[in-house]
């Protein structure tokens, strides 16, 4: 027999962020000196990539390394100091960013490309370890009840620009099982009309299968509680 699966707090959001990642770095591969408005939405793109991933350091720090250091002292360690250099990686992107937008070149834009390959590579790695290593420590030290509190702490933080960002990348990255558990959660949190509109909303974030799936999955749902 299987063991039940613990609760990952990593796993979720980790999907959205690799999937933010991986469009955002497409899109700035496709840079064109020649075409300023595309340019401009990639850019800004790219900018709230930057804006995302500090904001999650940022709650990863406030939240989870002191619950893996009360413990395992020192077990987050390694993973703080990459925190930091993530920082200062973060930073030099959107100056790099910045520049590019002043003063947009073919060479200019492949740097930025290239340097955020990097990023994003340094990133994928980065997210491996926490997945593996910092889950162990947090399976070791918590029970789910204790871990899911903690997650629920980080959600409470966000505001709900930054709920909206997360959901935009976390909804297409989603397995269609936890898609459709994400919004039946968010059913019962909001008024109808206001889970309609975020429903919606969805919709051009999805195609026409998944889109379709989901709302097939949603009403399969509100038929079981009936």
């Amino acid at each position: 027999m299987h063991k039940p699966a613990r609760f990952d707090m990593y796993a979720t959001i980790h999907r959205a962020l690799r999937h933010f990642m991986t469009d955002t770095l497409t899109q700035i591969g496709r840079l064109d000196a020649g075409d300023s408005e595309a340019s401009r939405a990639a850019l800004d793109q790219l900018d709230t990539l930057l804006y995302l991933c500090r904001q999650h350091l940022e709650h990863e720090n406030r939240f989870v390394h002191p619950a893996i250091e009360a413990r395992s002292p020192g077990g987050s360690q390694r993973i703080a100091g990459e925190h930091e250099d993530h920082l200062e990686a973060i930073a030099a992107l959107e100056a790099e960013a910045l520049a590019v937008r002043q003063a947009p070149s073919p060479t200019a834009d492949l740097r930025l490309y290239r340097h955020l390959a990097l990023f994003v590579a340094d990133n994928f790695e980065h997210m491996q370890i926490e997945e593996t290593r910092h889950n162990e420590l947090l399976w070791q030290g918590y029970d789910d009840a204790e871990l899911v509190q903690i997650h629920e702490q980080i959600l409470a933080s966000l505001d709900p620009a930054e709920r909206g960002l997360v959901l935009r990348w976390m909804t297409p990255a989603l397995p269609r099982s936890e898609r459709a558990a994400l919004y039946a959660e968010l059913r019962k949190q909001m008024p109808g009309e206001v889970f309609s509109a975020v429903l919606e909303g969805a919709k051009p974030w999805l195609g026409a299968q998944d889109w379709a799936a989901l709302v097939a999955d949603l009403d399969q749902r509100e038929a079981l509680l009936a």
